[in-house]
């Protein structure tokens, strides 16, 4: 299984719903709570390419994007496969 990490704050619904999905598939994460690391909010966005908003989310080596492109990667049925690469 891949690596995946996600850049998230506490009060965000579209952060809370990624890791719901993620955890519902069973996958372990590492959840980098930038509200409460403020100084890991540059390296986020380093990491995104400019992307700024929460959440931000990495599978493996890959930049998955934001909450609606994870679901859009599980509606294909494209993130099993790459969860699974």
């Amino acid at each position: 299984m891949q690596k995946v990490e996600l850049y998230t704050k506490g009060y965000c619904p579209y952060c809370k719903r990624a890791k719901a999905l993620l955890s519902d598939k069973g996958v372990t994460f590492t959840d980098f709570e930038i509200d409460k690391q403020p100084e890991l909010r540059d390296v986020m966005i380093e990491r995104a390419n400019g992307g700024h908003t929460v959440p931000q989310i990495f599978i493996g080596d890959t930049h998955v994007g934001g909450c609606d492109d994870l679901f859009a990667l599980e509606s294909q049925g494209k993130l099993d496969a790459l969860l699974q690469a």
